[in-house]
C-alpha cells in the first residue's frame, strides 16, 4: 500500500438520545488516527444503520459497528481504531 492512501469512510446513522441521525462524533478518533498515519480520509454517509466501512482502492477493507467506537478522543486508546488503521496499512 502506498504510504498515503485515500480512505473513504462510509458511516450510517445510529440511535442516540432517542433520535436516529448521522453523527460524526464517534468517528473523530478513527479519522484522527488515520490522518496522523498520513492517510487522506473522506467521510461519506450511507444508509446502513450502525455501520462504519473503510474502503481503499475500491475494496472494503474494514467494517465495524459505529456504536462500538469510542466517543470523541484521538483514537489511540480505542482498539477498533488501531485495528482499522492496521487494515489500511495492509490494504493493496
Amino acid at each position: 500500500m502506498p504510504l498515503y492512501a485515500k480512505v473513504f469512510l462510509y458511516y450510517g446513522p445510529y440511535e442516540a438520545a432517542g433520535t436516529v441521525e448521522y453523527r460524526q462524533s464517534r468517528l473523530q478518533g478513527l479519522k484522527t488516527i488515520l490522518t496522523n498515519a498520513g492517510h487522506v480520509v473522506e467521510l461519506r454517509p450511507f444508509k446502513d444503520w450502525n455501520v462504519v466501512e473503510l474502503w481503499v482502492n475500491g475494496e472494503k477493507i474494514y467494517k465495524c459497528d459505529i456504536r462500538k467506537l469510542d466517543y470523541g478522543g484521538d483514537g489511540d486508546l480505542d482498539p477498533l481504531c488501531r485495528e482499522a488503521c492496521h487494515a489500511v496499512a495492509k490494504a493493496y
